[in-house]
């Protein structure tokens, strides 16, 4: 989740103060979150190399991008449309039949066949 500021002339453009990993609700600084999609600069691999690992004995982004906060900007831009969570099963699942429905080259014939099934 994010502590973040709206940048003045664009609302759906905000600057970061904190970010926070799945803070309980009562804790949430806002309703903004991060959805995994990021346009970084070089200095991440910098602080990376830095970070201890965290849950897992993994390197967390969160805690690279709290680091980079120390010394470069960071904004976030909110999402408007549909969101597929594609690191989970089922929603990689909807976001595969989704896209392939909308296909011109696949979407008629993948809608027949889904209709033909009987599983």
């Amino acid at each position: 989740m994010l502590d973040a500021k709206p940048v003045a002339g664009n609302n759906r453009l905000f600057e970061v103060r904190d970010l926070i990993e799945k803070p309980k609700f009562e804790q949430a600084p806002s309703n903004l979150a991060i959805i995994g999609r990021y346009i970084l600069t070089p200095a991440i691999f910098e602080m990376l190399r830095g970070i201890e690992p965290g849950s897992g004995g993994e390197l967390q982004l969160t805690d690279g991008l709290r680091a980079l906060l120390k010394k470069e900007k960071i904004y976030g831009f909110t999402f408007e449309g549909k969101r597929h969570d594609a690191g989970d099963k089922l929603g990689f699942l909807k976001a595969t039949v989704e896209f392939a429905l909308k296909r011109n080259d696949l979407g008629k014939e993948f809608r027949e066949y889904l209709k033909k099934l009987s599983v």
